[in-house]
């Protein structure tokens, strides 16, 4: 994964549509290399030293991720996420001052990068297609390589300019859980015996029971604000954008849903709670 985020910003550098706009960047190669004593590329090179990897700490999230597919609940444990840090560093090679053709590198570098607090979805390669939420990107922050001097003396090195950029991650540190979906639930209403005791008031105690399902047409598809209603009780909903609806019974039985969407109608006979591997589902 930290590997296709390198590869992310490689392509990030290697836009075509920029090439025109910083052209001493787009004939430079890109690599990761540790720019130790050693380095010493044979053409104009930027590199991309990865020199931190850490949890950021300010995107920790207890909140897992539920998803609906086929009738069931895929629920993703939250990500870890991993906050990568990049040395950027410009080794012009040929030709007259190459102090400045390293600043001319250096700026065309943080003229791209600096286009995006967010890698952008085009340009993600890898594991990194499609995450959620999108992936933040810090660059050249005042807070990003503490002492400049000490870090490369550590790598056997004179100091030079360089930029940083942090981009953020999410790795999945569990494999998601399947499991049915919840389609009844019991509700229990009452006056609390005392108000130190989680014990109710068996005179004002109410069972209560909720139940819910999917709306869809003949082609599977979610019907939006479509009317479903329990006959012999007059309790009616509408369903949501996903075609979800919800309704409450005060105790168990047999019952006759209707739902009913422009010209479309249908009545089912339901049990609720639902018996094993029944559900309270309408298709139109």
């Amino acid at each position: 994964m930290i590997r296709d985020l390198s590869l992310t910003l490689r392509a990030l550098l290697r836009d075509p549509s920029l090439a025109s706009v910083v052209p001493e960047l787009a004939a430079a190669q890109i690599v990761f290399d540790r720019p130790s004593e050693q380095f010493s590329p044979a053409q104009t090179t930027i590199d991309m030293f990865l020199y931190d990897i850490r949890e950021n700490i300010e995107m920790r999230s207890s909140e897992p991720l539920l998803e609906r597919q086929n009738g069931q609940a895929v629920i993703h444990p939250p990500p870890l996420r991993v906050a990568c840090s990049y040395l950027i560093t410009a080794w012009p090679v040929g030709g007259a001052e190459l102090p400045l053709q390293e600043h001319r590198l250096l700026s065309q570098t943080l003229q791209v990068l600096s286009l995006y607090p967010m890698l952008p979805a085009a340009s993600l390669q890898g594991s990194l297609v499609g995450q959620q939420p999108p992936l933040p990107m810090l660059t050249a922050q005042a807070d990003g390589l503490k002492d400049p001097a000490d870090f490369w003396a550590a790598i056997g090195n004179k100091l030079r300019p360089a930029i940083t950029i942090t981009a953020t991650l999410a790795m999945d540190r569990f494999a998601p859980i399947t499991a049915p979906l919840v389609i009844t639930e019991q509700v229990v209403l009452g006056e609390r015996t005392s108000a130190t005791e989680e014990d109710l008031n068996p005179a004002t105690r109410q069972n209560l029971l909720r139940f819910g399902g999917t709306v869809t047409d003949a082609t599977d598809l979610p019907v939006a604000n479509a009317r479903v209603t329990l006959l012999d009780s007059g309790f009616e909903t509408r369903t949501d954008a996903a075609g979800r609806y919800t309704l409450t019974v005060p105790e168990p039985g047999i019952f006759d849903l209707t739902v009913q969407a422009g010209a479309s109608a249908r009545s089912i006979r339901i049990t609720v709670p639902a018996t094993a591997g029944s559900h309270y589902d309408v298709q139109l």
